[in-house]
């Protein structure tokens, strides 16, 4: 993690809009695979993609930390590209991962780690 920042992670907010402000899409060749190899029928992948929402405080205990998993990136359109940071798609609005709040950041660092096992 160049200057302790995830490389491979896109960030999001929704403003506000829901409780899980947040979510985080995990990108890299981190991937585990599919049980039983199992492919995916439209892009005939064998792994998982993985990503996390949650709210301002996901460590509280009424706040909001919820893991996820998809055959497809879910931040793609149907070409396979992100949105810049700036611009929005169904997620919110994609913004840095220095801009995530701290107990956010903390999560996803966390994740990450155990991903990439560093």
């Amino acid at each position: 993690m160049p200057n302790g920042v995830p490389k491979y992670v896109r960030c999001y907010t929704n403003n506000g809009e829901t409780f899980d402000e947040y979510t985080v899409c995990y990108t890299g060749k981190y991937r585990k695979p599919l049980p039983d190899g199992l492919r995916d029928s439209y892009t005939g992948r064998m792994e998982w993609f993985q990503y996390v929402g949650m709210s301002t405080h996901p460590f509280h205990p009424q706040g909001f930390g919820q893991h996820g998993e998809s055959i497809s990136q879910i931040d793609v359109n149907k070409w396979g590209f992100a949105p810049a940071v700036g611009r929005k798609n169904h997620l919110g609005v994609r913004i840095p991962f220095e801009t995530l709040p701290s107990d956010c950041k903390r999560l996803v660092i966390s994740d990450y780690r155990a991903l990439w096992n560093i």
